[in-house]
């Protein structure tokens, strides 16, 4: 393995730091957690987890949270993802890939609205707001 120079690990450490403040919950708002349990990677949710944070640093979001928790319970519709926005229902979307996320991304976080077609777990639509 070929050493590195110092910017080179001064490079890898920023990006380091970032990655490790996406993971931060104290001052973020908007969280997306990304089921990582043995069937979601299986499944493909490390590049799904690395599409959220593709599609987040590409909008130049802040304040989001981006981490991982185990099995959802949701396998057969693995890789699956939980959205927290405020004002909005807690949402579980599933059969997420790459294009999925930055859909969620672009409709969800930004557009302040579901997207169709992958959804599996919300409130009852009587307690939702339109």
């Amino acid at each position: 393995m070929a050493k590195m120079t110092l910017d080179e690990l001064r490079k890898l450490r920023e990006q380091s730091k970032s990655n490790i403040n996406r993971r931060d919950t104290s001052e973020n708002d908007i969280q997306i957690i990304v089921g990582t349990g043995t069937c979601g990677i299986a499944a493909g949710s490390k590049n799904v987890l690395n599409a959220f944070i593709d599609a987040v640093e590409a909008q130049k979001l802040e304040h989001i949270t981006i981490r991982q928790t185990g099995c959802m319970g949701l396998c057969y519709v693995e890789p699956t993802v939980e959205v927290r926005v405020p004002g909005m229902p807690d949402t579980i979307y599933g059969k997420v890939d790459a294009a999925v996320a930055e859909k969620i991304v672009s409709e969800h976080i930004l557009g302040k609205k579901l997207v169709e077609g992958h959804i599996f777990d919300r409130p009852a639509p009587d307690i939702m707001k339109n």
